[in-house]
């Protein structure tokens, strides 16, 4: 099987998880400069197999867009157009910062790490891919 690989867009710093090649947990990869998304991506589907890239979906309590939602729209066909072969799925990420933050306080991490916007963004991502993966599950 193939990987799943999870975003946690953000205007400076994205989150990125995977799951392992049986799809079984989700973990957190890195945290990359947005503007050096696409490039990380390309390098990383040259090594791994991945099945489907999945977006977090920013969405206001409304679940309308939020300023983030056209452009993730773009972004999404232009994913689509550099990689074919993979599924662009979306999932809602409402919450997610929220979560990863009290995950890390009942993890036992200190002021300091937690104060830590990179590993926030991972953790957001890891939540977005296990929220994802719990919904298709076929168990």
């Amino acid at each position: 099987m193939a990987r799943l690989l999870a975003i946690d867009y953000g205007k400076k710093r994205t989150g990125i998880a995977v799951t392992d090649p049986m799809q079984i947990i989700a973990s957190g990869l890195t945290t990359v400069a947005t503007r050096d998304l696409t490039s990380f991506l390309q390098e990383y589907l040259k090594k791994e197999e991945v099945e489907t890239i999945v977006l977090g979906e920013p969405k206001q309590m409304d679940y309308t867009d939020s300023e983030l939602g056209p452009w993730l729209r773009k972004y999404t066909v232009q994913l689509q157009e550099l990689f074919p072969d993979v599924k662009i799925e979306r999932e809602d990420e409402r919450f997610t910062s929220k979560m990863a933050h009290a995950a890390m306080l009942s993890g036992g991490l200190k002021k300091k790490q937690r104060q830590n916007k990179a590993l926030v963004d991972e953790i957001a991502a890891t939540i977005i891919l296990q929220s994802y993966m719990d919904r298709n599950s076929p168990f």
